[in-house]
């Protein structure tokens, strides 16, 4: 990768914030996520929902 490009560029930053009912030390994952360059957020009740938002978001991004 040529120097002067970020290793972890702006397009692929997100936000995810844990709700404080969540026990993620027993698999309970519950909160919010936000893609920060378009804005686009999801609630999530599970690990599995948080990454499918963030594969929507990555191949939403390769298509561009």
């Amino acid at each position: 990768m040529p120097r002067n490009q970020p290793t972890l560029p702006a397009k692929r930053a997100f936000v995810v914030q844990i709700h404080a009912d969540a026990h993620v030390e027993q698999g309970q994952w519950k909160g919010r996520v936000e893609h920060l360059v378009s804005g686009e957020s999801e609630h999530f009740e599970s690990l599995e929902e948080l990454i499918a938002f963030l594969v929507q978001i990555l191949t939403q991004q390769q298509g561009s």
